[in-house]
């Protein structure tokens, strides 16, 4: 199922021409601000998939919103319609091609997951350790490792500038590699909380709680 590749609501990258961290500036002074001042956000963005074998699996733009505490909105317009919905108790998958639905209990959709990263709270601590990883593509990025064992994800990493989430990088179990760029990142925008609630269409399946 293609929406696996997200796991609701998110790279290894070449360590050739990275700076050294003693040379790079502070990308944990940015996960600070993003998680104590950063209440909403609204972006596009462009995601793509590889396989281990390094094919291209996926290649998807679309919208994204954010409001804390575990609210989002996924918006895949191209080349398949999909959304990915937070209302902060329950996580909507809705794939337009196959008229299916999925629904989970928020924590359960959460977990460890990259969108428990861009959606969670300042505990962010208690289920990931964080560290400076290095400069790159003018960007700071900073590393997120689950702490759960069990988490679907070998690496996640943030990149950010100007304090402002910028990337997402991933690499899961399957040995998937996504690569989320985002772009017209707007901070604590006026965020309707309407986007946030989900009613499943007349005729299409519904599979979950």
């Amino acid at each position: 199922m293609r929406l696996r590749y997200f796991k609701i609501l998110l790279a290894l990258v070449l360590l050739s021409g990275l700076l050294p961290v003693s040379a790079q500036a502070d990308g944990m002074a940015s996960v600070k601000v993003f998680y104590e001042q950063t209440q909403s956000i609204r972006a596009d963005f462009h995601q793509v998939v590889t396989d281990k074998q390094g094919r291209k699996v996926q290649d998807v733009t679309g919208k994204m919103q954010l409001k804390r505490p575990n609210q989002f909105r996924w918006d895949y317009y191209k080349p398949y319609e999909q959304q990915i919905i937070s209302d902060g108790n329950q996580v909507w998958l809705y794939d337009v091609d196959l008229a299916q639905v999925t629904v989970r209990a928020l924590g359960d959709a959460l977990g460890t997951s990259p969108a428990a990263l861009l959606a969670g709270g300042k505990a962010i601590e208690d289920t990931f350790r964080l560290a400076n990883a290095y400069r790159k593509d003018d960007m700071d990025w900073v590393s997120a490792t689950p702490k759960a064992k069990e988490s679907g994800f070998d690496k996640i990493l943030l990149g950010f500038k100007n304090n402002k989430i910028h990337a997402l990088s991933l690499i899961d179990s399957f040995g998937h590699h996504t690569n989320i760029q985002f772009s017209e990142v707007e901070i604590n925008p006026k965020l309707d909380e309407k986007g946030f609630l989900f009613k499943p269409p007349k005729g299409v399946d519904v599979v979950g709680e």
